[in-house]
């Protein structure tokens, strides 16, 4: 399987892409594909990637693997197409963001393309999954490569934020250089974390634009419709 990882980040992450282990990944991707029903369609795995280019990049959101369901993911984490319900935690990332915010938002779709476009990468640790099995494809070591992904963001990139939700996203964030960048941690917006308090209040949205005001970035429109 080639990769079809946009020609910019290709180059930026130039070295991790010709390491042995991402050939075998493309290679057990692939056969997982050719075997089984997975999720995004093959065209859309690396497309958190396409919407949101290493130049605009400001802020790096952290989800865990795709939606399982079919016709749900579309390659940006937390996100889903347009036709599909919003998904629980997606719900109460919306609610979370109306109470910081102050404003009434009732979105018709849970398709984020308008966050990546204004750039925020929406990034799974893992971008491919096998239909109805949550974490499927963790073995398949897109670990490294979405570790390696975060890695170059922190070394290369100044003043991003990094919005890490639940203790897996927290995990996944440890090597950040937090001298450089803003990390805002916070229980994860799934229904269980949420009901337990550890969603609901975070203001991880006004803090973001507050962190970009203050570095001399534009802001995130986080209303989108």
């Amino acid at each position: 399987m080639q990769t079809n990882l946009n020609p910019e980040w290709q180059t930026i992450l130039s070295n991790e892409i010709q390491k042995p282990y991402f050939a075998d990944l493309m290679e057990s991707v692939a056969e997982e594909y050719k075997t089984n029903i997975c999720f995004p369609p093959k065209e859309l795995i690396f497309s958190a990637f396409d919407y949101c280019s290493f130049k605009d990049l400001k802020v790096v959101i952290i989800g865990q693997d795709p939606y399982h369901g079919n016709g749900e993911a579309n390659g940006l984490c937390f996100s889903v197409n347009d036709t599909v319900r919003i998904p629980p935690s997606l719900r109460n990332i919306n609610r979370e963001l109306s109470d910081d915010l102050g404003t009434i938002f009732l979105p018709t779709s849970g398709n984020l393309e308008d966050w990546a476009k204004q750039g925020i990468l929406l990034l799974n640790a893992s971008l491919t999954v096998r239909k109805d099995t949550p974490n499927s494809h963790k073995h398949l070591k897109w670990n490294l490569f979405t570790d390696a992904v975060i890695d170059h963001i922190s070394s290369k990139k100044e003043n991003v934020v990094f919005l890490l939700w639940g203790a897996f996203a927290h995990k996944k964030g440890l090597k950040i250089d937090r001298n450089k960048h803003l990390v805002l941690e916070s229980g994860h917006p799934s229904p269980m974390s949420a009901n337990q308090g550890k969603w609901f209040g975070n203001k991880h949205f006004s803090k973001t634009n507050a962190y970009l005001k203050q570095n001399g970035k534009e802001t995130i429109n986080w209303i989108t419709e």
